[in-house]
């Protein structure tokens, strides 16, 4: 039921499941994912890299190749592998984070030598949206388990490092209720905070008013709620994204 003004309602709560990226041939290990709070980790700032980037490493006469790139889900990260990955590579093992969910797999090296490590180096960069490939080329030479994840964590820290990134701020959905006869002036303030894919719905079943929806960058939301209050001086229901 509607409620008073400055009362947020939340429009939508979306859990986001991550599907497995399988491997050929190999089992995909380290498979976690975070559901209760994927969509709050959709709302905010992030730091992501602007491009894909490479760093090349030989260790006891293997070569490993860390290729890391920015993604924004799992279908993107399933592309991304496909773009990258060698058929040809003794391994190609691979981590990637999306706000609180993430996956990793060994491709055939022992379990937790590889594709965990590599997501330690993700969440050790402190970046997000992103995915590590590191290729390896079996140079005859066994590394044990603890050689094994120094390599992974090692090649990937060291890619990511060298990875120009960028700060990304996220928009989040809101709407509030407005009478016809406000729609210009609210437009006005909407325009005036550069938002996004508004979108207007007359059936609300109340009459003379309308719903109007948009995106905005996070941190500008009670500024902009505090704008409209003031520019149309009317008691206005408004709605947020929930979290």
């Amino acid at each position: 039921m509607p409620m008073p003004l400055a009362i947020t309602k939340p429009i939508s709560h979306h859990h986001h499941r991550l599907l497995a990226i399988v491997t050929p041939g190999r089992r995909s290990m380290v498979t976690t994912s975070s559901s209760s709070s994927s969509s709050s980790s959709n709302a905010g700032a992030y730091t992501t890299i602007k491009e894909i980037v490479t760093f090349k490493k030989e260790i006891k006469k293997s070569k490993f190749i860390a290729i890391a790139g920015p993604i924004t889900d799992e279908p993107s990260a399933h592309s991304f592998l496909s773009q990258v990955r060698d058929q040809r590579a003794t391994h190609n093992c691979w981590a990637y984070k999306v706000g609180d969910q993430y996956r990793s797999n060994d491709d055939g090296e022992p379990s937790g030598t590889a594709g965990k490590p590599i997501y330690t180096a993700i969440v050790s960069s402190g970046l997000d949206r992103v995915m590590v490939v590191v290729i390896r080329y079996f140079g005859g030479i066994e590394l044990g388990t603890g050689g094994l994840v120094r390599a992974y964590n090692g090649v990937a820290s060291e890619c990511l490092r060298n990875a120009p990134s960028c700060l990304v701020k996220s928009k989040v959905p809101m709407g509030v209720e407005v009478p016809f006869d406000l729609i210009g002036v609210l437009y006005h303030q909407l325009q005036s905070f550069q938002v996004e894919d508004i979108m207007q719905d007359y059936d609300i079943g109340k009459d003379g008013m309308t719903m109007v929806t948009f995106k905005v960058h996070f941190d500008q939301v009670e500024k902009l709620e505090d704008a409209i209050k003031a520019k149309c001086s009317r008691d206005m229901l408004f709605y947020k994204h929930g979290k």
